[in-house]
């Protein structure tokens, strides 16, 4: 019997794990077809629906990084949704590729934003997800689309930037913004330097908007992102604390947006 029953307490658990989905979801934006991920465990949700969460990319597209930070919403019952901002197939090989198609839409904020609503009108239909609270996350190149969303006045709840680009073309956008902010930065991200977070500070704090700017101590660029390394004089390094962090604030904020 006691066999049995370690056998039935381990199938048990095994089905636990596998209740968290990740299925291909085509979507366009105009005549562009678009692939992401909806990623959900239907274990964690309510009556079947949850609130949900647009997770974008960062500059390698979609892949099993932006996949694992879904997953991790899953299973804190968020019905999350990997955008793709680049494009059916278009998944860059290496860090020319990705500066190349990164660059093309931090160019041109018309498009990006455009792929952006994509993803969230796609999420919003979503049978799952409670509909009026839909956040948006992302890393690096994905934290400036997700702070793209929330200037271009999407009705998000709440807007998660992990050491994302906080310059704007347009900062008198922010007055659109309905959308809480959180924005987990580097303290001495390169990529990112102080002259652009003050200008981002003073663009928030002109239009009123509820938001929070995070540093974290001796972390720069990707400090989310294992295999950036440990080299900080790269501009781009993983650092663990800040990530751990990082990872509290996010899941701490989105529970206080999603009531």
């Amino acid at each position: 019997m006691k066999h049995l029953y370690l056998v039935a307490t381990l199938l048990f658990s095994l089905a636990s794990l596998a209740k968290v989905s990740v299925e291909k979801v085509e979507y366009k934006d105009g005549d562009t077809t678009l692939e992401g991920l909806l990623v959900v465990d239907s274990a964690k949700l309510k009556n079947n629906k949850g609130p949900g969460v647009v997770v974008f990319h960062d500059w390698k597209g979609v892949g099993p990084y932006v996949q694992m930070r879904a997953e991790q919403l899953a299973e804190m019952g968020y019905v999350a949704f990997v955008a793709d901002v680049y494009g059916k197939g278009v998944r860059p090989k290496d860090n020319k590729e990705a500066g190349a198609q990164a660059g093309k839409y931090k160019g041109d904020r018309k498009l990006m934003r455009s792929r952006v609503k994509a993803a969230y009108d796609e999420l919003a239909k979503s049978k799952y997800v409670v509909s009026e609270k839909i956040s948006a996350t992302g890393y690096c190149f994905g934290g400036t689309a997700a702070l793209e969303g929330a200037r271009m006045g999407l009705p998000l709840k709440g807007v998660v930037s992990f050491h994302g680009g906080l310059s704007s073309p347009t900062p008198e956008d922010a007055k659109n913004i309905k959308a809480k902010l959180l924005v987990l930065h580097g303290a001495i991200d390169p990529n990112v330097p102080p002259d652009e977070v003050a200008a981002f500070q003073k663009e928030m704090n002109e239009a009123k908007v509820d938001y929070q700017l995070t540093e974290y101590a001796n972390a720069v660029h990707s400090f989310t992102h294992k295999e950036a390394g440990n080299d900080i004089s790269k501009g781009a390094a993983y650092n663990e604390l800040a990530d751990k962090r990082s990872f509290v604030a996010a899941k701490n904020f989105l529970e206080e947006v999603s009531k």
